[in-house]
């Protein structure tokens, strides 16, 4: 490990010098591909550089005990080498998180897909709080949302809604949201006050790049129709809507979100790219599937992740077994408690194997 350290400090500095090259800045792809590669290797140098400091403590701090020439010096060392070997303990757990492969998805934009299950209108109306729950944590994180595609129903509920979220981390906070989602509630058409279950789907995708998947125009169909409403309520009377058919999976998308028919299938191509993606990571991973499922973030879509329970106003987190008795707040946007826990019993699940 330390050798590796070691090499990756070398990289640091000397992507360090790069970035302060004047030629270099006069080329501003080459400047920002180095202060990019610089950034990544930042936390994990300075911690590097941290340990060593602290190794270097405790060197003098035995060298002082071992001489044993004054007492009080001595008990001082002593004192300072369990203080030292306890920061020594913590950067070494510090510097093994931070030398796990990186997930290369984690800083791209998510597309979010949030779709009823069973249920029926209830379900709908779950979906619903949900695509709220999910916009409030997009606002609290500053990151930018926008929808592609939807499908209300005439109450307020969402049968189906897909958006695209925009920011820095989102994927790596996101990523295990996959799955389904229940709630235990008395609905509000319900007169004899009994609590229902109903569930809604949850998948996260990592936005992806034209150069990840190459669809080519024959891999194609697009066909046009005119977008509806509520209750499919014909609201256009152009043929403004749009879906794409991805011949060689047979992944079909569709958006009528946009007046326009060009934009209309730029988002369905965004949208169709994340799931291609998907796809072909899935066939990836299938040999690692056991692996897979020993993690938080496998995004299995069928696998049930999270209660919601109104009457006793609690969530819980099947996977990690957390419960929280906080349901109002965490459905207004606060999932940072939950989404940290994930990441610690993932990365605790990392180290492990």
């Amino acid at each position: 490990m330390i050798e590796k350290l070691t090499a990756l400090a070398e990289k640091y500095d000397n992507l360090t010098q790069l970035v302060s090259d004047p030629q270099v800045i006069a080329d501003q792809a080459s400047w920002q591909k180095y202060v990019k590669s610089r950034a990544e290797l930042e936390d994990v140098v300075l911690t590097f550089r941290e340990y060593q400091k602290v190794e270097a403590g405790i060197t003098d701090a035995q060298t002082i005990i071992a001489a044993k020439e004054d007492e009080e010096l001595t008990a001082l060392a002593e004192a300072e080498m369990v203080d030292l070997q306890e920061q020594k303990e913590k950067l070494d757990d510090k510097l093994k998180r931070l030398l796990l492969p990186k997930d290369p998805n984690d800083d791209k934009n998510v597309i979010l897909e949030i779709r009823a299950g069973t249920g029926g209108e209830e379900a709908a109306l779950f979906a619903a709080d949900l695509f709220k729950m999910y916009s409030h944590y997009a606002e609290r994180q500053n990151w930018r949302m926008e929808i592609m595609d939807a499908n209300f129903t005439d109450i307020g509920g969402i049968k189906e809604i897909i958006i695209l979220i925009e920011g820095r981390g989102a994927f790596s906070r996101l990523k295990f949201e996959s799955g389904v989602h229940r709630v235990q509630r008395v609905p509000e058409t319900e007169s004899g006050g009994r609590i229902h279950t109903s569930a809604a789907t949850v998948a996260v995708l990592p936005e992806a790049e034209e150069v990840e998947v190459d669809i080519g125009p024959n891999d194609i169909r697009i066909d046009v129709f005119c977008a509806t409403g509520p209750g499919g309520q014909c609201v256009n009377t152009t043929q403004s809507a749009v879906r794409i058919t991805h011949i060689p999976t047979g992944i079909v998308v569709s958006c009528q979100d946009e007046k326009s028919q060009h934009k209309n299938k730029d988002k369905g191509m965004r949208v169709l790219r994340a799931r291609v993606l998907e796809k072909m990571q899935e066939e990836k991973n299938s040999a690692e599937a056991s692996s897979r499922r020993s993690m938080v973030g496998s995004g299995d879509r069928s696998e049930r992740i999270r209660t919601y329970n109104f009457p006793q106003g609690r969530v819980t987190d099947h996977r990690i077994g957390l419960t929280l008795h906080r349901l109002e707040w965490i459905l207004q946007g606060d999932l940072d408690e939950i989404i940290d826990a994930l990441v610690t019993s993932e990365t605790a699940q990392r180290l492990k194997e």
